[in-house]
């Protein structure tokens, strides 16, 4: 994985297009394939939600949620790839060792998919209340195909390959909405959900068939040992990791601290995921193009952290309005009647989106300011202070809403604190 001593080819030389500033054709072509994703992961719910009774859907909420949470920490992969491709542009080396962070990847992506099928007699009995060991297969092949794609995406992104980067996320939520129809279709139940949440995991693979760019892309090297790349993969996984605990493997934290969710956990896991997907789906898509800019206004990363985080706010508030006005008729409409809940609740987990999608940005900053230590700090001391408040004696909703809102704004401040002493 690492080639001692010989010389770093200059990455324009591999690639005619050098990395430049992230421009808004880039942010567009990112932002059509964020909201086509957005709607193939809408309709994946969708389904499911119509097919499944609010006590089946928390089954799979619970899974898509364990999916997520093991996919976020792989995101890491994709953001240490971007930083270092993207740097390296900035920096080209001339002599030294260089890593290919692909195989680094497949390294990391067997290590990953052996833990989860080793230590799944310890936990998924806990976890996953049907179909246990397909659901313990699927999330250990899973994951091992999102590291080699999370990795694909960061060295795409690196070299402003925005319309690869944008048709990989495209295939991937393509590939899920095909199989979640198809079940739909002829009654596949749970098991077919579950095949759908984890099928765009082949997407890269796809990709590197059907497109030149992507293929040099993945043949691209960094300067530097597989050791110093690991170094800073692990402070970015052990941080996406802990992000996604509260983004996308929230359920599982849920259930986690409350036993069984039932009927009542349906609802809370569906009102959650519907009231995020809008601001933390792009920004997760984005991270790319944030890590980008970023690393090229390294030299006054506060002053550039403040125009993306007015616009999330501002349309955050629009948001928690739209939530607490017409939320309540939306998910009975989409979703049938037996999903209630009141426009407070949707207004107030909207505004803790705002809340995670604000800590998205900060982290984005301090990964391109190769903040390591501060970017898991941040993502996991905010982990811990919603874990604790999901323990308050308070109902299900009510708790959710605190640890979700207030969580994030402890790890906000540390991000912040470490940006500014940088």
């Amino acid at each position: 994985m690492t080639d001692a001593g010989v010389p770093f080819e200059p990455l324009p030389v591999r690639d005619p297009a050098p990395a430049g500033p992230v421009t808004r054709a880039s942010v567009t072509r990112v932002g059509v394939a964020t909201a086509l994703t957005a709607l193939c992961g809408y309709a994946v719910l969708y389904l499911a939600a119509r097919d499944l009774e609010p006590a089946g859907f928390s089954v799979f909420g619970v899974f898509w949620g364990a999916f997520g949470l093991v996919t976020g920490a792989a995101f890491g992969l994709l953001q240490e790839a971007t930083r270092e491709v993207r740097d390296a542009g900035h920096h080209p080396t001339v002599d030294g060792p260089r890593t290919h962070p692909m195989r680094v990847a497949a390294a990391v992506a067997v290590g990953a998919a052996a833990v989860i099928a080793l230590t799944a007699p310890l936990w998924s009995s806990h976890v996953f209340v049907e179909s246990r060991w397909l659901s313990v297969a699927l999330l250990a092949g899973g994951l091992a195909g999102f590291c080699m794609h999370a990795t694909l995406l960061g060295m795409l992104a690196g070299r402003d390959r925005w319309t690869e980067y944008g048709s990989l996320m495209v295939t991937d939520a393509m590939l899920r909405v095909v199989v979640a129809a198809a079940t739909f279709v002829v009654s596949w139940g749970l098991v077919g959900y579950l095949w759908a949440t984890v099928v765009g995991s082949v997407a890269w693979m796809i990709m590197l068939v059907a497109a030149p760019a992507a293929r040099a892309a993945a043949r691209v090297l960094t300067p530097g040992t597989t050791a110093t790349f690991l170094r800073g993969a692990a402070h970015s996984i052990a941080a996406a990791g802990a992000s996604a605990v509260l983004v996308m493997g929230f359920p599982v934290l849920l259930k986690a601290t409350s036993g069984d969710l039932g009927a009542t956990g349906g609802v809370v896991i569906l009102a959650v995921t519907l009231t995020r997907a809008p601001l933390l789906v792009p920004l997760t898509a984005m991270q790319g193009n944030l890590i980008a800019h970023f690393v090229d206004q390294r030299a006054r990363r506060l002053r550039a952290l403040l125009t993306p985080a007015l616009v999330v706010v501002g349309l955050g508030a629009l948001g928690v309005v739209a939530a607490g006005l017409v939320g309540p008729w939306l998910l009975r409409a989409g979703f049938g009647p037996d999903y209630r809940a009141d426009g407070a609740l949707l207004a107030w987990l909207t505004a803790a989106a705002v809340a995670i999608a604000v800590l998205t940005l900060t982290g984005a900053a301090a990964v391109a300011a190769a903040l390591h230590r501060a970017y898991s700090a941040g993502w996991v001391s905010a982990t811990v202070a919603a874990t604790l408040l999901l323990l308050l004696p308070l109902d299900l909703a009510t708790r959710s809403v605190i640890a979700l809102l207030c969580g994030p704004l402890v790890g906000i401040a540390v991000h912040l604190a470490a940006l500014a002493r940088s």
